[in-house]
């Protein structure tokens, strides 16, 4: 088995000509000749990832977010992608990253696993691009309306959370929810013109925040975990399909932010 044969098969999921002009998906570092040891799948590739992946015997990481979205002027170490793809070059560990591809597809894709973990039906891609079943964020509704605070307690619950940024509560009835995986700024007005009672995302800023303008309820749950079950749905994705190599999610907890209470 050649990692070239688990690439098309992603790809075929989420074809690379579907990422975003600024993303960096597709397999960064590494040979797609190369046989398959094992496959370590993250949602970051950090030192500490490529450090997992030689103690389990892996070498192919298989992440989320790409490790370089521009080019290298330097490998001296001094910072971390600089090291991460030296200890990953060093071991003949290859990387892979599968971005916005899995983003803007709805099928298996990032936004249709958060929406199964929260329980929406009748889902569909809420910006579509040239067709119905490609473009950004995703739009559906819940099996039976619930008021805000028990929407809040079954969205902490669900998608494991400690808790949630969110602006004026505009409708205390939940039936109608957009959300998109990581920073999903760029979809509030879609949101808003799709009538949905909130929109589930991550990363605004101060100000974005009363964009909202006494239409929507924002609920901010951090960019990590927005997309943590990526890692389940890539696991799921390429054992499903493949049988003759291990494939493990990372234990790192790869989130840059810490929280305290």
């Amino acid at each position: 088995m050649k990692i070239k044969d688990i690439t098309d098969f992603l790809e075929e999921i989420a074809p690379l000509d579907l990422q975003e002009g600024y993303d960096n998906a597709g397999l960064i570092v590494g040979r797609h000749e190369s046989e398959v040891q094992g496959v370590l799948i993250s949602l970051d590739t950090t030192e500490k990832v490529i450090d997992e992946a030689i103690q389990r015997g892996c070498n192919l990481v298989v992440s989320h977010h790409p490790i370089i979205f521009q080019g290298l002027k330097r490998l001296n170490g001094y910072h971390y992608v600089e090291r991460a793809v030296i200890q990953a070059i060093k071991n003949d560990i290859a990387i892979y990253a599968i971005h916005t591809n899995l983003d803007n597809v709805l099928l298996h894709g990032v936004n249709e696993k958060i929406a199964q973990k929260i329980g929406l039906n009748t889902i569909k891609i809420l910006r579509t691009k040239d067709q119905e079943t490609v473009g950004s964020g995703l739009i559906g509704r819940l099996s039976s309306s619930l008021s805000f605070d028990d929407f809040a307690q079954h969205l902490v619950e669900t998608m494991q959370l400690t808790g949630f940024r969110h602006t004026e509560i505009i409708s205390d009835q939940i039936s109608k929810v957009a959300l998109c995986g990581g920073s999903g700024r760029f979809l509030l007005e879609d949101a808003i013109s799709a009538q949905a009672d909130v929109f589930i995302s991550a990363d605004f800023k101060y100000h974005e925040y009363f964009e909202a303008n006494e239409q929507i309820t924002i609920i901010d749950i951090g960019h990590f975990e927005s997309e943590r079950f990526t890692i389940e749905l890539l696991h799921q994705l390429i054992t499903g399909k493949f049988t003759t190599f291990a494939a493990y999610c990372t234990k790192v907890n790869t989130n840059p932010l810490k929280y305290r209470y």
